[in-house]
């Protein structure tokens, strides 16, 4: 019974399973497409304004203040303590949530929410520490699709209890803390790594895989200069210098890591490929998820949910849909992206803002839900291609690295858009016109690359073009043409 439990608990199937199982009880929230129908409702007795330019706000704050402090700790203290505090951050934001009133109680809902949405980190992380290189692909396919059928399920889910089982929201809310206790109870039962990206490697001197040469993780083991030292001193002493070591390696490994990390950066954004990708997702995934975090108002505000049907649930689902329908067909697109990419990102950026503008004019709210539609499913598809362009050419520690410093960029600027958009010490806008400044900036991100790509096409063509102005394609015609008649001279 030993040696089988010890086999599972080795094997790549078994935590495979139950960070999935995680994954998708924690992901499965039905009321979350309807939190602010819940919060302006009977159950919370909030105003639009408050929620708004009071509430949500918290979030991103939260969620900047502890991003980068989560991301170090969850890689030293190797990611299953993290996913243990992520499932009490989410029971905690549901028991408020579901018993707690107030302007002030539901801003420390979005603290333990900011909280929880830090730590996703470890999610992502865990399985890359327990599982070979071999399965990695395999794992992060299972990883990220059962986060999109959790999410498809909760949404139709919620809207299915809603409209025909007249459930109230405070019960979809006690749904959903269950869900979430389940994701908890299931963080318990997975082995604890032995290793990690950054801290727990073999040798946290060297510097890392360089771009272009991707190699696995290193496992865990004690410095290579340490085990020189070990080996010049006598036996008697060898245990007092062990210890001393082990005092003082924490705060130089701290120190270490963070230089390493630094050192990694700047080489993962000397590219200038690179950092152009980089430079869209950041600027568009504050967009993105600054509309995501305040399209239910649009929609409370355009259809009120105390006189009008809400179908906040089957919106989202249909666009969850759609965004990973979308994402998989680019891994069914043959392109080469490093000419067309930044065309793309141009174009359809250019469509999330003119959906943007389309939910600031209307007032009908099938039109803003149309609008959310294409947006949301234009974002996912330039996120996909963003996400291969950046990770195809990095190892496993600098596409990680890259891709929280990328979110950590994009929440800055998602935090700057709401201290001087929606907060009340800001501007205060109200929700129509904070739609008009998102369709704003992203045509001004569109702007950026549409002319970017303009000039890396016109250079392109202008370096094949010859000094005489023939292109390369018509120089070569008329070689092949001199040649042919070349060779029938000869002939005849």
């Amino acid at each position: 019974m030993d040696c089988w439990k010890g086999a599972i608990g080795h094997s790549w199937i078994y935590p495979t399973l139950i960070i999935c199982a995680n994954g998708f009880f924690s992901t499965m929230r039905p009321s979350e497409s309807f939190l602010t129908p819940y919060l302006t409702g009977p159950d919370k007795n909030l105003t639009t304004e408050e929620v708004t330019n009071q509430i949500f706000p918290v979030w991103t704050y939260s969620y900047l203040a502890l991003l980068f402090p989560v991301f170090l700790i969850t890689d030293y203290m190797r990611y299953k303590p993290i996913l243990l505090l992520q499932g009490i951050s989410f029971i905690v934001t549901y028991l408020l949530l579901l018993f707690a009133h107030g302007v002030l109680a539901m801003q420390l809902v979005e603290f333990f929410y900011g909280l929880a949405t830090a730590t996703e980190v470890a999610y992502y992380a865990y399985i890359y520490s327990v599982v070979s290189t071999d399965h990695y692909q395999r794992v992060t396919s299972y990883c990220r699709s059962i986060t999109l059928v959790a999410a498809t399920v909760a949404a139709v889910l919620g809207q299915l209890l809603v409209s025909l089982a007249d459930v109230s929201y405070f019960h979809l809310n006690v749904i959903t803390l269950t869900s979430v206790s389940l994701a908890f109870v299931c963080s318990f039962a997975l082995p604890m790594p032995q290793k990690s990206m950054f801290f727990h490697r073999k040798d946290v001197s060297e510097p890392l895989p360089a771009p272009e040469k991707a190699v696995p993780p290193l496992g865990s083991s004690r410095p290579s200069s340490y085990q020189e030292d070990k080996g010049s001193v006598s036996a008697d002493r060898a245990s007092t210098l062990e210890q001393q070591a082990d005092n003082a390696k924490p705060c130089n490994q701290v120190l270490r890591v963070l230089v390493q990390l630094s050192k990694d950066l700047r080489d993962c954004y000397s590219s200038r490929k690179l950092l152009y990708w980089s430079l869209w997702w950041a600027l568009a995934t504050a967009g993105f998820n600054q509309v995501l975090n305040y399209i239910q108002v649009l929609w409370d505000f355009r259809a009120p949910s105390h006189s009008s049907a809400v179908y906040n649930g089957a919106v989202e689902a249909i666009a969850t849909f759609l965004g990973s329908a979308t994402s998989m067909a680019v891994g069914y697109i043959q392109v080469n992206w490093d000419l067309p990419g930044e065309l793309a990102l141009g174009i359809f950026s250019a469509m999330d803002a003119g959906s943007l503008f389309l939910m600031h004019f209307t007032d009908n709210i099938w039109a803003c839900y149309a609008g959310y539609l294409v947006f949301k499913a234009c974002y996912m598809l330039l996120i996909t291609i963003a996400t291969f362009q950046i990770a195809v050419n990095l190892s496993m520690e600098r596409y990680a690295l890259m891709f929280g410093f990328n979110n950590f960029i994009a929440l800055l600027i998602q935090t700057i858009l709401t201290v001087v958009v929606v907060d009340s010490k800001g501007l205060g806008l109200d929700i129509s016109t904070q739609f008009f400044i998102y369709g704003s900036y992203f045509t001004f991100i569109a702007g950026i690359f549409l002319i970017r790509s303009i000039y890396t096409i016109t250079s392109t063509k202008c370096r094949n073009t010859n000094g005489t102005g023939e292109s390369t394609d018509q120089l070569q015609w008329r070689q092949s043409m001199m040649a042919s008649d070349s060779a029938g001279g000869c002939t005849s």
